[in-house]
């Protein structure tokens, strides 16, 4: 037997946790909130890129009309 129970049912109390834990984060059977947290960023990024566009073709735009009025003043 071992000289320290105490100690090591602490462990395995704690082991337990961990292991509580672990199942909460990756999910068992279904999807757990680490895979969550993956579909927050991946809906992020796609709203990042989405805006990148739009303020790309804002500045394409602005860039037209200020051609559009020199070529229009020069006349």
């Amino acid at each position: 037997m071992s000289q320290h129970p105490e100690f090591e049912s602490r462990v395995i109390a704690d082991l337990a946790v961990l292991k509580a834990q672990m199942a909460e984060l990756l999910g068992i059977g279904q999807p757990g909130r680490l895979r969550e947290l993956e579909l927050r960023v991946k809906a992020h990024e796609r709203l990042v890129q989405r805006f990148a566009g739009i303020g790309a073709f804002v500045g394409a735009l602005l860039t037209l009309l200020h051609a559009a009025f020199d070529y229009l003043k020069l006349r």
